[in-house]
């Protein structure tokens, strides 16, 4: 038994790897036979679950994160996958895009993006910021975090790369429905992509700070995730959506699922499925009322 399992791993790594490789999740490299699924970095450790659950069952399942949300429309929409995952919702630009595809969305679940911040700056005194200070701070405008009611010490921002879900939610939060400005040009502003990267650079940047899902904090004592206009990312304001920077999370197919991809998606609708959300920190169907 021990020897199938190992196997069984190294074989689901192969095609995993396969399909960073390639640059995409729907190489001819990887097995034929294995159902594609790329996207957010946010949905994926939970769409990696689900396929290591499904194993079992004989479904060969990949998961990678090119390219994040968009980068997964993008591959569902050139019919290189199956699934993207998103952390952000379609948008008329997305279709318009892909005029041949029939995206159809299913939530699985929502998280909270918080603006995080080092321990280090949330014991000097910042607690909470304002829509207007983290204009400032993702602006440039605001450098050093005793401005802000902080300590003496200097902001260094790790912001989203474009296209990515947590990106476009903190944009919605400063900016509404107005463009948002070039970055700033400053040795202090660096762009990272996926959740893993971001929270190393944060680990490992004094006065950093990122926007970041919540659930990716969880157990790292030395990140904190700051209060937003008052409210605090916590379970009864996400469910809520008092907190300001809910989102929902998504797998997209293009038409209404069928074959495996429904029996993918069905066992992450189902209980069994919907109890990989909470592992990662992140909201059910039932408790957002869905």
């Amino acid at each position: 038994m021990g020897g199938r399992k190992k196997r069984g791993f190294a074989a689901s790594a192969g095609l995993l790897l396969a399909a960073l490789l390639t640059g995409c999740a729907g190489s001819a490299n990887a097995d034929s036979a294995a159902l594609q699924a790329s996207g957010s970095t946010t949905v994926a450790p939970v769409a990696s679950d689900a396929a290591e659950a499904l194993k079992s069952r004989g479904l060969k399942i990949t998961v990678a994160t090119q390219g994040g949300s968009a980068g997964g429309i993008s591959q569902l929409g050139s019919k290189q996958i199956q699934v993207a995952l998103s952390s952000k919702p379609l948008s008329d630009e997305d279709r318009k895009a892909y005029p041949n595809s029939d995206f159809v969305p299913t939530q699985i679940g929502a998280d909270a993006v918080g603006i995080i911040i080092t321990k280090e700056v949330a014991d000097g005194g910042v607690k909470n910021l304002t829509k207007e200070q983290v204009k400032g701070l993702f602006e440039g405008k605001i450098t050093n975090w005793s401005q802000v009611g902080g300590p003496d010490l200097q902001v260094f921002v790790y912001d989203k790369e474009p296209g990515r879900g947590t990106r476009e939610v903190l944009d919605k939060f400063v900016y509404g429905k107005e463009k948002p400005p070039v970055p700033p040009q400053s040795d202090n502003y660096a762009v990272v992509g996926g959740n893993l990267e971001t929270r190393n650079k944060l680990k490992s940047t004094k006065g950093s700070i990122a926007p970041l899902s919540t659930g990716f904090i969880e157990g790292h004592d030395d990140l904190v995730a700051v209060s937003l206009e008052g409210v605090a990312p916590t379970l009864e304001n996400v469910a809520s959506s008092k907190y300001p920077m809910t989102r929902p999370l998504f797998v997209i197919t293009d038409g209404q699922p069928q074959g495996a991809v429904k029996e993918y998606i069905d066992y992450l609708l189902s209980p069994e499925g919907q109890k990989l959300l909470p592992v990662h920190g992140y909201l059910t169907r039932q408790q957002m009322g869905l």
